[in-house]
């Protein structure tokens, strides 16, 4: 009879692989959820960031107003503005300057709704921001104030996160149209306290 070798792995060594394997998960499960969270974060701020880009740079190109405003149906065959930003919104050159998406209005970006787990607390609880064709914001048109705050977050609120920033996002809108991101802790706490919101 000849001798045949076994091939395989000892009981020893198959018990220390899954003990490796379980530290390993172990440290990293966590980490991987608070890039996700971070991910969705940093995606939802930067698509708002983009879309004032946008409209500003259009409204200076073509001579145009150009509105942004919430809408709960961004991704419908003729959006309309209403909702809140947390539902979506869209980017449109306003022709008649009236806010509204209306007959001849040209639709330049649709904003489906953000991610889930992710908040907005809006100043005002404002629902537009509008640029006039020197690509400047437009200010209050009628009665209703443009958009000037937006506190984003999830469920780990306004706490101090990886790199010392919050996991927060506060975006800022200039009544002149500039666009900005903030990650500061006590920034985007008193951005909170004078809304007089929480996050989340």
């Amino acid at each position: 009879m000849k001798k045949r070798n076994q091939i395989g792995f000892t009981l020893y060594e198959l018990l220390t692989t899954v003990a490796v394997v379980g530290v390993v998960l172990m440290i990293g499960v966590p980490n991987l959820g608070a890039y996700r969270q971070n991910a969705r974060m940093t995606t939802t701020a930067n698509d708002l960031h983009s879309a004032f880009h946008l409209a500003r740079t259009e409204s200076t190109r073509a001579k145009q107003n150009v509105t942004i405003c919430a809408s709960a149906t961004s991704m419908d065959a003729t959006p309309v503005c209403g909702g809140t930003w947390d539902q979506g919104y869209i980017v449109f050159f306003d022709l008649d300057g009236d806010i509204q998406m209306g007959v001849g209005d040209t639709v330049l970006r649709r904003q489906p709704a953000i991610a889930e787990g992710v908040t907005v607390a809006v100043a005002n609880d404002a629902t537009y921001f509008g640029y006039a064709s020197t690509g400047r914001g437009r200010g209050t048109v009628g009665v209703l104030d443009p958009i000037s705050q937006v506190v984003m977050c999830d469920k780990r609120g306004n706490i101090t996160a990886a790199g010392g920033n919050s996991a927060g996002r506060l975006f800022v809108a200039t009544p002149l149209g500039r666009a900005t991101i903030q990650r500061e802790k006590d920034m985007i706490q008193d951005a909170l306290d004078d809304m007089g919101k929480t996050c989340p």
